[in-house]
């Protein structure tokens, strides 16, 4: 006999889908996982003492929102808006994740300007037991925050069929398998090494081309040949959004390769691009791939056959799709 069973909230509707699939993506057990006994998420605010969000659930919510936005608006006259819309729903969470991330920032600041005028007394070392427990409550949802940001930038790029990145700023999660991060954080971190989360550690590999590219397969093969010989390698691309750059930032999505997205200086004017190309070659590559392009990938493929890094080299005429039409 079949029972009927009655479904009143979402949590139930989680439960339903964890109980038949029961396949948590790598990350969400530890970003929901607690080990402080109280949390406050303001300097004002009363403590906490209830649980983090189940994890399944979480991860469940996140998906639903982006792909039941693609799913509602499949074969509608409005369904090429379903990028544009669900590239706000990952950016909420990137957004919140940044707010908590400096708000993380001043709260730890405080603890230590009191820690540094710690003198004994019950009233300070109160204050600042409270700091830390605020501190460490922001951390924490920071990192349930980015983890379910990441989750949604993952159900995006499967729905869509290109990554999500941010604006500007960088996207930067330990929970991530994949990073974007703006080149200008990138710099500044290495310079004052202030967080391993935004200096990525490992050989770099450049790659640049034009904005008009069909072949897919000749640049994913060639950058899985690569990753081949270099696993742990960080991927540094002029990052346009179509063409070359796009189809690389796709194969970085897909591959769990840490990318690092150059934009221009526009402040440079006519040189932004060149000191876009010094910029790369600043990260001392350990090889490169350049396709035809403009003049700035010229440029690029004469300094580094000059520094005498290992490269390959794609022209238009390569392109597979074009000797099938010849």
């Amino acid at each position: 006999m079949n029972t009927k069973r009655t479904i009143r909230d979402f949590s139930e509707i989680a439960d339903l889908i964890a109980a038949e699939t029961l396949t948590p993506v790598d990350g969400f057990s530890t970003a929901f996982e607690t080990g402080l006994d109280t949390s406050r998420m303001g300097a004002c605010e009363e403590e906490l003492t209830c649980d983090m969000p189940d994890a399944m659930q979480a991860q469940l919510a996140t998906e639903m929102l982006v792909a039941t936005l693609f799913d509602v608006l499949r074969g509608t006259r409005i369904e090429s808006l379903a990028p544009r819309l669900a590239w706000g729903i990952v950016n909420s969470f990137h957004k919140v994740a940044e707010q908590l991330d400096g708000e993380a920032d001043r709260a730890a600041m405080k603890v230590r300007d009191l820690a540094r005028d710690a003198d004994g007394s019950e009233v300070l070392m109160s204050e600042l037991e409270d700091a830390q427990v605020l501190c460490q409550s922001l951390d924490e949802a920071r990192e349930a925050v980015a983890c379910m940001r990441d989750h949604a930038a993952a159900t995006y790029l499967a729905e869509s069929g290109r990554p999500w990145s941010s604006v500007r700023g960088s996207l930067v999660s330990s929970k991530r398998t994949a990073s974007v991060i703006a080149a200008q954080d990138f710099l500044a971190a290495r310079r004052m090494r202030k967080a391993e989360a935004h200096a990525p550690q490992g050989p770099v590999v450049v790659f640049s081309g034009g904005q008009v590219w069909e072949d897919h397969e000749l640049l994913t093969e060639a950058l899985d040949a690569v990753k081949a010989r270099v696993p742990n390698m960080v991927l540094a691309t002029t990052a346009q959004d179509k063409g070359c750059d796009a189809i690389a930032a796709a194969w970085a999505a897909r591959s769990g390769t840490m990318l690092i997205a150059f934009t221009l200086d526009r402040r440079l004017g006519k040189r932004a691009g060149f000191a876009r190309n010094e910029q790369l070659l600043g990260l001392r590559p350990v090889e490169a791939i350049v396709c035809e392009g403009s003049g700035l990938q010229s440029h690029l493929a004469r300094e580094v056959r000059a520094k005498r890094i290992p490269a390959h080299f794609f022209a238009l005429k390569d392109q597979r799709t074009n000797r099938a039409v010849a």
